[in-house]
This record gives structure tokens, C-alpha cells and sequence, in this order.
């Protein structure tokens, strides 16, 4: 798998987003199998996240990376969890018990998220896709994040007409290749 590339996998595929499958968190080995789909091998890391901390799916999957030499970490929401055994990087959020029993959505998911969120941009700094608080290497894949790398040229870049910097955003792809792109010509 290519660096820098964040992988999600839930238990149940895809749709298990939208439609629950019955019984895909009890299936031990499961987890592992959909990690292979990916070629996960001993330069990725493998963060499994069950807020229970007992989830058959996420414990198994852990276990095969540790067997292998992969990288773990989890996330849960339960001292002393079951599936921090199997976490070279345990990280054990504790927020009590939900107010509404039986669902986990509403303060581990919270919690869980937050986590997840610092892991990533974390993650991203260290790969070089920050420059200072700026997102330098995001897709540009809609109007606005054209519009924000655009202004990010124009900042970096000291170019003052919106379509030129717009131009060199599109034909270079990134906002961190168009200005060495830029600073390149400058001196080039």
C-alpha cells in the first residue's frame, strides 16, 4: 500500500454503513481476512476501534497484525479492555456510561472520533501534507477546496490575479506542487 494511504474497514463491508449485517463483529477472523484484501504488511499500522473494547472482529483482526509484526493501536472506550491486549498503542477513552443504554453512538463514537481526527492530522503533518496550519496537499475534488488552494497560491505565491493561481493550482494538481512549481520558474 502506498504512504500516506488511511484505510477504513467495518465489520459487515460497506453496507454495514447504511443496513446492519447481523453478526459480522463476532467473527474473530473476519477482520483479518479484510485486511489482506489491502496487503497490509509490517510498514502499515493497524488501528482497530470498538468502544466496548470486546469486539471479536477488532481483537482478531489485532492479533493476526501482531502475529505478522504490523504496527497496532486501538481505541476504546472501557479501562482495561479486552482489545488493548492486542494494541502496541492502547489509547482507553473513558466517558462513562451513554445516556441511552445499548447505543454507543452518541459519547464513545464522540469520543472515538476525536481521537480518530487527531491520529489523521497527526499522520498528515508528519507525511509533509501540512506546511505550517496549511492543508498543502489536499484533493482537489470540488469548487470550494479549488477555491482554498487557489487562495493558498495566491498567498504563498505573492500572485495577485485568482484565475493564474487558479491555472497553476489545476495543471500541478496540489497546492504544495504549484508553488514549487512557482519558485522553481522563478529561479529556473
Amino acid at each position: 500500500m502506498p504512504p500516506g494511504v488511511v484505510i477504513g474497514i467495518i465489520a459487515g463491508g460497506d453496507i454495514a454503513i447504511r443496513n446492519p449485517v447481523e453478526n459480522a463483529e463476532d467473527n474473530a477472523m473476519q477482520g483479518w481476512q479484510d485486511l489482506e484484501k489491502h496487503e497490509i504488511n509490517e510498514h502499515d499500522t493497524v488501528v482497530g476501534v470498538a468502544a466496548s473494547g470486546t469486539t471479536p472482529y477488532v481483537i482478531g483482526a489485532l492479533k493476526e497484525c501482531q502475529k505478522r509484526g504490523i504496527t497496532t493501536g486501538s481505541i476504546s472506550c472501557n479501562p482495561d479492555a479486552p482489545v488493548s491486549q492486542y494494541s502496541d498503542y492502547p489509547i482507553e477513552v473513558i466517558v462513562g456510561p451513554e445516556f441511552v443504554t445499548g447505543s454507543t453512538r452518541m459519547k464513545s463514537g464522540t469520543a472515538q472520533k476525536l481521537v480518530l481526527n487527531m491520529i489523521s492530522t497527526s499522520a498528515m503533518i508528519q507525511l509533509g501534507r501540512v506546511e505550517g496550519n496549511r492543508m498543502v496537499n489536499m484533493q482537489l475534488t470540488n469548487e470550494k477546496l479549488v477555491e482554498r488552494g487557489t487562495k493558498m497560491v495566491m498567498e504563498r505565491t505573492g500572485i495577485v490575479d485568482y484565475e493564474k493561481a487558479k491555472n497553476l493550482l489545476i495543471e500541478n494538481g496540489s497546492v504544495k506542487k504549484a508553488i514549487e512549481f512557482f519558485q522553481n520558474s522563478k529561479t529556473g
